[in-house]
């Protein structure tokens, strides 16, 4: 049998193939390039302003002083200490879960000098519209248990009141126990790296 011999322009379409593909590379690459800078600037610009929001007064420079700490799940937690007039005042802390309903959550959480809640910010999450993505009112509504402002994680249990073994004491979002557990877990780990933080440094 005679073979079938290739279109004579196979080799040129396969030339115009790796050209374009080629170009499409350096095009990509270029772009990200362009993009790279003006990124990391907004994503600099919204965790300072989530620092400045959660965090008590301070006037050093908290992303000059950041130190991280790794977690327990080995996630990293990034402590930006608050300091006034050279003295410690409390810190903000980015922490993050991958327990949520539909995977990551961060948050940017504040702590005062001795350890209580002053705010906190959530800075993405993907959880159900209406349900989970209650976290950034619900925990701070003064209603029954929800708030976890001005509650230190030394002496509150942040865990939902269903985990009844873990003798939970904040009241989840309702039909939302997944993402409320989620966001309280990262409250917990920021909780920890502040006192590892404190500890290192020995205030």
């Amino acid at each position: 049998m005679k073979q079938k011999k290739l279109p004579s322009t196979l080799p040129n379409m396969l030339l115009s193939l790796g050209l374009v593909s080629i170009i499409a590379a350096a095009l990509l690459g270029g772009m990200y390039l362009v993009t790279k800078e003006p990124i990391a600037e907004i994503e600099k610009s919204t965790r300072l302003e989530a620092i400045r929001r959660v965090a008590p007064a301070f006037d050093n420079d908290p992303e000059a002083d950041a130190r991280k700490f790794v977690t327990a799940s080995g996630d990293t937690c990034t402590v930006y200490p608050a300091l006034l007039n050279g003295k410690f005042n409390g810190a903000a802390v980015s922490t993050r879960s991958m327990e949520g309903f539909a995977g990551e959550i961060t948050v940017m959480c504040g702590f005062t000098a001795t350890g209580e809640v002053k705010d906190y910010q959530v800075l993405s999450h993907a959880e159900t519209p209406g349900l989970g993505s209650k976290m950034q009112l619900w925990f701070r509504d003064p209603q029954g248990a929800r708030s976890v402002i001005g509650k230190n994680p030394a002496n509150t249990s942040f865990y939902v009141v269903k985990d009844k073994d873990k003798h939970g004491e904040i009241d989840g979002i309702t039909a939302a126990t997944i993402s409320s557990r989620a966001f309280l877990g990262s409250l917990r780990d920021a909780f920890k790296a502040y006192t590892d933080y404190k500890e290192s440094e020995k205030l």
